[in-house]
């Protein structure tokens, strides 16, 4: 009963250890991923000129810095926490091999004790030859080979436990010293965002008495982004109307397909065949689909967040901002149709809409536009360059990715 409870546990063991493995190697994509972001974001400050920036540009990139600091912190964390239940496993597994060596051993012992008793060529004979008939004889033939053989199998068994155990021994020594590393790692990074911290206070109080301008900013800033937003979701609604009424006239498709087109609810694509292949496919990517922009970092995420200095104040966003280079090139973050392309009123900059099935995804505050409205863009695809702020000097694109109307989380769909 013991013995099978040591190898229940041992099992479990194993599974554990395969599963942290697998989420260490997500943690380490995404640590890179984190890393990337950093490098572009030092690489966009230190090519900007500090005195054309407003003090709300580079509170901006002070947030991002920070935010950027955190979720590295807090994901080299998550991967030493990972590592000490690691190395407490492996402890574990390396006991049960000891164990299981000791009593090898000491079987192994036991039974070259016997051979050695037994050892006389004579006395083997004399053990065949003393028995009572043909068959016996040919019995104890067969038991001193399959002896012989338990004794090979022994060693074998001996010398896999110990070349086991003494690459578990090895890979423990790594962990722990990787443990180390990361611990001190943190360590640093700590620090580096105490000083960003303070950095961002310093900058905070010296713009204090122009507060009222910059909260005017904040507003003005806000309210075009809900202008944006409203014009985002007509421009869906008018895409699924449209997606509808053609799948509707379609004679390729079902008779319950078109019928449930005609009446569709105006915030739902009726999906056909090809489209729900479309669909699932992009569905199946989450997690995978490439940055829009090959450099960048997200200076304002998804949802809401509080703003860094005006109090009590928050910042709504139905997608992810993404600050770039001047000129960068915008690409397609999956194979899709161009459904529309629009251009504000105001800023004169572009907005570019891609179907993939029953999601969109949304490019806004793009200088130029190399794709037209129909056409078949492939993943990677350039499809136009993100626009400037000739005030701010800030290169930023917002990028959205929805399910019908319903906005959806970038972040957990896109990778560096």
């Amino acid at each position: 009963m013991k013995k099978l409870l040591l190898t229940i546990l041992f099992m479990l063991t194993g599974a554990l250890l395969m599963a942290q493995t697998a989420e260490q190697k997500k943690l380490e994509q995404r640590k890179a991923q984190i890393l990337k972001e950093i490098k572009d974001l030092n690489s966009l400050i230190n090519k900007e000129d500090k005195k054309e920036k407003s003090a709300l540009s580079q509170i901006s990139e002070s947030e991002a810095k920070i935010k950027l600091s955190e979720k590295l912190i807090s994901t080299t964390n998550r991967q030493t926490r990972l590592l000490t239940d690691e190395i407490y496993l492996n402890q574990l597994k390396i006991n049960k091999l000891k164990r299981e060596l000791v009593v090898l051993k000491e079987d192994y012992s036991k039974t070259l004790v016997k051979a050695y008793k037994s050892r006389n060529e004579q006395s083997r004979i004399m053990f065949i030859l003393s028995s009572k008939n043909f068959l016996e004889a040919y019995r104890r033939i067969q038991y001193m080979k399959q002896y012989a053989s338990f004794r090979k199998i022994q060693g074998d068994e001996i010398r896999t436990k110990m070349a086991e155990l003494e690459k578990t021994i090895a890979t423990l020594e790594g962990q722990k010293k990787e443990k180390v590393k990361l611990v001190a790692q943190s360590e640093k990074d700590k620090d580096a965002l105490e000083k960003d911290k303070k950095e961002q206070q310093s900058l905070v109080k010296t713009i204090q008495k122009d507060r009222k301008k910059l909260n005017a900013e904040v507003v003005k800033k806000q309210k075009e982004s809900r202008e944006v937003q409203q014009k985002i979701d007509a421009a869906i609604r008018e895409a699924i109307a449209a997606a509808n009424k053609k799948t509707a006239k379609s004679t390729t498709e079902s008779k319950t397909t078109t019928a449930a087109a005609s009446t569709a609810s105006p915030n739902k694509i009726v999906l056909t065949k090809e489209g729900k292949l479309i669909s699932d496919n992009f569905k199946a990517n989450k997690g995978k689909l490439s940055y829009p922009v090959a450099h960048g970092y997200i200076s304002l995420p998804y949802g809401d967040t509080p703003h860094p200095f005006v109090k009590g104040y928050t910042q709504h966003n139905s997608g992810v901002e993404i600050t770039t280079n001047p000129g960068e090139a915008v690409r397609a973050v999956f194979g899709g149709e161009v459904s529309q392309i629009q251009m504000t009123p105001d800023t004169k900059k572009k907005i570019v809409y891609i179907r993939h099935g029953d999601y969109f995804t949304v490019y806004y505050n793009m200088e130029s536009v190399n794709v037209s409205p129909g056409q078949e863009v492939s993943a990677m695809q350039s499809i136009g360059t993100v626009a400037t702020n000739p005030v701010t000097k800030e290169s930023v694109l917002k990028f959205c990715i929805l399910q019908n109307t319903s906005y959806l989380n970038p972040s957990s769909w896109i990778v560096k």
